[in-house]
């Protein structure tokens, strides 16, 4: 007998990659779900921790003002992701299929709307505002962010669609506002070390006149 993938409002794609990925991590070791059901809560807290970090490293460098723009990035792409969850009222997966047991303990309230993924947004938003000011640091938040956004899936309360719109949400949002809100000259006046040294009083310029 065919399995039912056909939802209204949604590709029907969508309904068979989420059921063969809940249906498959219903198959993983207890160790596996536990991991997930837990890192798809940490894993977002570990990239903040790394936005953090490169926060810190940066205090006092001139790409201080591109690590703050990627925060106020951050704080956009949530804004327009949860914005799109209240104005679409997509329906969770889980409640859509509530034959398919998932990771998750629960399965959030109507109303909790499915699409697009915060936590995805927020995952890729993270790993842009990183990525834009140290590759390095970036690479290593990379696959954090994206297996965060799996495990949305994983644990059965996200589509797949869900969580790629969410990337493209949180990567957008923050490239732009990390390209271009430095570049105002109100933000660029309070940029370290772009500020023109000035000699200390009383002391002779070379080259100036009286000079040897």
């Amino acid at each position: 007998m065919a399995i039912e993938t056909r939802i209204e409002n949604v590709p029907d794609v969508a309904g068979g990659w989420y059921r063969a990925i809940v249906e498959w991590a219903a198959t993983t070791p207890e160790f596996v779900q536990g991991f997930m059901a837990h890192f798809t809560e940490l894993g977002v807290v570990l990239l903040a921790g790394m936005w953090a970090l490169t926060l810190w490293r940066a205090r006092r460098s001139p790409a201080l003002t591109r690590v703050l723009a990627g925060g106020v990035g951050v704080v956009l792409a949530y804004g327009l992701s949860e914005w799109s969850k209240t104005y679409l009222d997509a329906e969770r997966p889980c409640r859509t299929f509530p034959d398919l047991p998932i990771v998750a303990s629960d399965c959030p309230p109507t109303g909790d709307w499915s699409f697009p993924s915060n936590h995805s947004t927020i995952a890729a938003a993270l790993v842009v505002a990183i990525l834009l000011v140290s590759w390095r640091t970036g690479l290593l938040a990379l696959p954090v962010g994206l297996l965060a956004g799996f495990s949305r899936v994983f644990v059965g309360v996200h589509y797949p669609h869900d969580v790629v719109a969410g990337f493209l949400i949180g990567a957008v949002a923050t490239t732009l506002v990390v390209t271009l809100l430095p570049r105002l000259p109100l933000i660029r006046s309070f940029q370290p070390g772009t500020r023109e040294a000035r000699p200390a009083p009383g002391s002779a310029v070379r080259g100036g006149p009286g000079s040897r």
